[in-house]
């Protein structure tokens, strides 16, 4: 009697399950149910910058009626703590240098102004070391970098970093920064160009006179309205100083 009631029961129940899974299947809810499986979770929205609060705790005294607060002994205080809004310091945006004006020397006349300042080297002698650099655009504007041989660096500069001073043909000193591991000069070196007024194509001859003193001796790429034979006089002058 009891098998036959459990087999009637099972029966009516399968017969639902068939006829829900039909009615699912008309209103095509497997196929949503697959779609939303498959579709990404939405994206959580950004949380907003708040500004950070300090926290201030102080004592105040408790409000009291005007009948009472002439009988009380002493007032009655209670902590309160109030938050202060952070005001954080804008950014600072620099202008950029406008580099529009900025003048291109040649390669004639680069190589001219290099002819002149070897001819003038070969006036200096073999006492002290010697280099020649042609300037480019990125030393005597924008970066103001000047990178040196490093050849020239590893056998008579100083193997740290350090200052090294520029000494111009008036006897002028400009300190430098001199960076021994990129061979190269990197702050005070702006400001010697820009006193001297340095543009692409000038011709620099070093000479190393101390270990940490560079003799600077420069040709113009234009030539500055002097010719060759002042300019070897102008050597030769400093040479006997």
């Amino acid at each position: 009697m009891v098998m036959s009631k459990a087999k009637k029961y099972e029966a009516v129940r399968e017969k639902r399950l068939e006829e829900n899974m039909k009615r699912m299947e008309q209103l095509h809810l497997p196929l949503l149910s697959l779609a939303l499986k498959n579709a990404s979770s939405p994206k959580p929205s950004p949380m907003k910058n708040t500004k950070p609060r300090i926290a201030r705790t102080e004592l105040v005294p408790v409000r009291r009626s005007l009948r009472f607060s002439n009988k009380s002994p002493s007032p009655q205080y209670k902590e309160i703590t109030s938050y202060e809004r952070v005001h954080l310091p804008r950014r600072i945006t620099y202008s950029t240098r406008d580099l529009s004006n900025r003048v291109y020397a040649s390669d004639e006349a680069r190589d001219c102004a290099v002819k002149k300042a070897e001819k003038l080297e070969s006036i200096l002698g073999s006492d002290y070391p010697t280099l020649v650099r042609s300037m480019l655009p990125s030393h005597v504007s924008g970066g103001f970098w000047l990178g040196l041989p490093s050849h020239f660096c590893k056998r008579k500069l100083p193997r740290t970093d350090g200052v090294v001073s520029l000494v111009d043909e008036q006897g002028e000193e400009w300190p430098v920064n001199y960076l021994a591991r990129k061979n190269g000069l990197s702050g005070g070196w702006k400001k010697f160009s820009i006193d001297h007024g340095l543009v692409d194509g000038d011709a620099l001859i070093f000479q190393l006179i101390r270990p940490t003193v560079l003799k600077v001796f420069i040709t113009r790429v234009d030539g500055s309205g002097k010719t060759e034979t002042d300019e070897m006089n102008k050597v030769e002058e400093s040479v006997e100083h």
